[in-house]
């Protein structure tokens, strides 16, 4: 019985699309005053993470932080999931960590709630759906997605991105979190530490203690011992929920990640966008 309650367990979902404004590189290549309004194959990048949301069977209600809420409601295609009352905007705060804090308060006992970003423009349903499954799986109260370096590079030997190195593998991030029960609230005040760092594998790694950190440094840990060991320092369980598909781990930070993106739609990569989101 509890397998099956977990199976049908649906996630709240937060879509943090706090930016610099105009003044994000991406926003100046892209000519647009929000980085999430830079169209892809001429769709908003906002609008090809909520309508791959919206289409996953694991994901209820969906919110999107940003730092002008009234964005949202400018964009007709999204229409029918806010009338719908599935969508709703809320104002970003002054990091990701705060969004989240403010937004939990906000949006009332939403978990398990799942994190994204605005900038995951390759984001699919399956991908979605894959995490949550895997999430709920774990029996984790926080878990995080991560892409192998060789998943990534065998399919975009182009792709630069950021690794956390381990003795099995490297790994980048996927832009996917969860938070699975309230008692996971206790850690956004470390993730607030974390982010400022986030392109610094290895100041990452101190945040969590010299013991970590030195096997770090000496790739003594492989990922699934180095989650025990963080789980074990902070006292409640993470996990890393390893994604199959190269594309989870390309957002686009870049101009040059706009072209990328670009690239992989043309290759005839599964259009998220192209699905009909539906408000209910």
């Amino acid at each position: 019985m509890g397998a099956t309650a977990r199976q049908v367990r649906r996630f709240t979902v937060l879509v943090l699309a706090g930016d610099r404004g105009p003044q994000d590189p991406v926003s100046q290549v892209a000519g647009v005053a929000h980085k999430c309004l830079a169209k892809i194959a001429g769709t908003p990048m906002l609008e090809r993470v909520v309508a791959a949301l919206a289409a996953s069977p694991s994901v209820d209600r969906i919110a999107v932080s940003l730092n002008d809420p009234s964005v949202l409601q400018r964009m007709p295609a999204l229409a029918p999931l806010i009338d719908g009352g599935r969508l709703r905007p809320l104002r970003a705060a002054g990091s990701p960590s705060e969004s989240v804090l403010e937004a939990v308060e906000q949006l009332g006992e939403p978990f398990p709630l799942l994190v994204t970003t605005a900038d995951h423009a390759l984001l699919t349903p399956a991908m979605v759906e894959h995490f949550c499954a895997e999430s709920l799986a774990s029996g984790a109260v926080v878990t995080a997605g991560l892409t192998a370096s060789a998943t990534l590079l065998a399919r975009y030997p182009e792709s630069k991105r950021t690794y956390l190195r381990f003795r099995d593998e490297r790994y980048s991030g996927s832009n996917l979190f969860t938070l699975m029960v309230p008692e996971a609230m206790a850690l956004p005040a470390l993730w607030r530490r974390v982010e400022r760092q986030r392109k610094k594998p290895w100041r990452v790694a101190a945040v969590f203690g010299p013991v970590l950190l030195l096997g770090y440094l000496l790739r003594l840990f492989t990922l699934d011992q180095a989650m025990a060991r963080i789980s074990a320092r902070l006292g409640v369980k993470v996990a890393a929920v390893t994604m199959p598909m190269a594309e989870a781990a390309i957002d686009v930070d870049k101009a040059a990640d706009l072209e990328l993106v670009e690239r992989i739609l043309k290759r005839g990569y599964q259009d998220s966008a192209a699905a009909r989101p539906s408000s209910s």
